[in-house]
């Protein structure tokens, strides 16, 4: 359920234009790095002797999440290394219904001094044992990605819809600039564009300049018509000053939020959307859930509820997928902010960066249908 602002006029004209369905050859395209998740199930790394493999990413998971949950046609662009592990990475994507006929290919030195597969150790957490993630990425094929590494104009063409993300902005600085020209070329071939903060303080503090992640992140924003950000992270990134707003009480309170929002569309005349979820760790097996909308002038907000985790990794991105299908659907911001908020919350019931749910069950989790045995 949503609630919108009383008297607020009639926005449906701020959402993204969008290509109509079957113009293009992708309903989807994300740009990021993929990496291979080491997953030891139940128990912890440090005494692991076995892990389960999954592939996972950012940027990735929303292509995965649209194509294997919501039946989109997908692509994603990053690059992997030409040996064993690269190739089991793409079978991984192509498992999950992902177009990988744009993936560059690097030639890898058998050691991986120069180019490698990013690799992702993560821990699931229970009760009060936190989610874990130790990641081992120094030089992989996709940190080193540059502009002309793809041919922008023709992808963007064939695409409705570019998604990237602060995580692979933040690799290197060749990234951030792959990412500003391809949200440059996706907004001249009239696609829409999303793009995900994702803010992590490790690895933009890596960056040689003090002000990376700043400088990428308002080039990039100043050009999307959807962000995914909470204030934190558009305090952190976007150079907002925040300091006369109180700071979050509680979950349910999100006037911090409001607030943020308000200023980065101020800062931000294209952006037309901006979406987050609403999300606090009770432990690391129980989190209260929910999501937050803004346009200019309206706002939507879903209940907030405790609901139960198995692995949160992914949620978020599970959340972006489960927008972007709404808004490519031609549904109403409201009902885009329902399936995210689901699509989400059902991921985060399985092993494994993403969500292994159909689309009926995402409509029977939006609908609020009890939860009983399917015989």
């Amino acid at each position: 359920m949503s609630t919108a602002a009383p008297g607020s006029p009639d926005m449906s004209g701020q959402v993204p234009d969008i290509p109509a369905a079957g113009q293009r050859r992708w309903d989807c395209i994300a740009l990021g790095e993929v990496m291979l998740r080491l997953d030891p199930g139940v128990g912890r790394i440090r005494n692991a002797r076995s892990f389960d493999v999954h592939e996972g990413g950012g940027e990735y998971n929303v292509a995965r999440g649209l194509s294997a949950t919501f039946g989109r046609d997908t692509a994603i662009l990053t690059a992997l290394p030409r040996n064993e592990l690269g190739v089991l990475a793409e079978s991984l994507m192509r498992a999950g219904g992902v177009d990988t006929s744009a993936i560059v290919w690097r030639d890898a030195d058998p050691i991986g001094r120069d180019v490698r597969m990013g690799l992702n150790f993560t821990e699931r957490g229970f009760g009060l044992r936190a989610a874990l993630g130790v990641s081992d990425r120094a030089r992989s094929a996709a940190s080193q990605l540059r502009p002309d590494s793809f041919d922008l104009a023709a992808l963007c063409a064939a695409t409705r819809w570019l998604h990237t993300g602060g995580i692979f902005s933040a690799l290197s600085e060749s990234t951030a600039e792959t990412a500003i020209a391809a949200i440059a070329a996706a907004r001249r071939a009239g696609a829409a564009t999303s793009y995900d903060l994702n803010y992590r303080a490790s690895l933009w503090q890596a960056h040689p300049r003090p002000d990376a992640a700043r400088r990428a992140n308002t080039g990039i924003v100043a050009e999307c018509d959807v962000l995914i950000a909470d204030e934190l992270s558009m305090a952190a990134c976007l150079d907002l000053d925040l300091s006369d707003i109180q700071a979050r009480t509680s979950p349910v309170d999100t006037a911090a939020l409001d607030a943020a929002a308000a200023r980065a569309f101020e800062r931000f005349p294209r952006l037309r959307i901006i979406a987050c979820p609403v999300r606090d760790a009770v432990s690391a097996t129980r989190n209260v859930w929910g999501g937050v909308l803004h346009m200019r002038g309206q706002r939507h907000a879903t209940v907030v509820r405790e609901i139960e985790i198995f692995d949160r990794v992914g949620g978020g991105d599970a959340f972006v997928a489960g927008l972007i299908h709404g808004l490519l659907d031609g549904s109403d911001p409201r009902r885009a902010l329902e399936l995210a908020v689901a699509h989400g919350a059902l991921a985060m019931t399985t092993a494994g960066d993403n969500a292994v749910v159909t689309k009926e069950e995402v409509e029977a989790a939006v609908r609020g249908d009890r939860v009983a045995a399917r015989r």
